[in-house]
């Protein structure tokens, strides 16, 4: 099915769907994920999301799994997102690859033509985990500590003021 080569690349099957559209590829050497295309025309209104279908569908080795993530650059000049990014391929997946986005801009639609590149695909190996019941977790220096506990926004050697402290302002 697929295999590993030296440099440390793997082989991955490829059915292309729509064989008029570019295999998903890499734009420069050394970049982790490769380009996915838009199979059809996509006009996309402030606030509305829709599945794009790519025109592809692979076979992942054993133990790798493949990822959808955003384009970064749609992202910063025209609004569009993902909905579930990264979205996640297994390796027994076989059919075709599609693209859930959004237009988060508030103002202008967005227009993908066919062949427009939407996303990226990274493939990564992935272990599986055995989840083990317990009565207690092991201590660590986090605990239970998330979603905002290390700082950040508005984190000046102060305390964070919250919501209510902002529109008082």
């Amino acid at each position: 099915m697929a295999t590993t080569d030296p440099t440390g690349s793997i082989r991955v099957l490829l059915r292309r769907i729509d064989a008029e559209l570019p295999a998903p590829s890499y734009a420069h050497p050394g970049d982790a994920g490769a380009d996915l295309v838009t199979a059809v025309d996509v006009d996309l209104m402030p606030g509305e999301r829709t599945v794009v279908p790519t025109g592809v569908a692979i076979a992942l080795p054993p133990g790798h799994a493949a990822f959808v993530h955003p384009r970064s650059g749609l992202a910063a000049r025209a609004g569009l997102a993902l909905v579930n990014a990264p979205g996640t391929i297994d390796e027994g997946y076989r059919g075709e690859i599609k693209v859930i986005v959004v237009n988060l801009d508030p103002r202008e639609p967005i227009r993908l033509r066919r062949g427009d590149r939407i996303a990226q695909l990274v493939v990564q190996p992935v272990v599986r985990a055995e989840f083990v019941d317990v009565d207690d977790l092991p201590e660590s220096a986090r605990a239970e500590g998330g979603f905002g506990s290390t700082g950040g926004y508005g984190d000046h050697g102060g305390s964070t003021p919250s919501r209510s402290d902002e529109q008082r302002s």
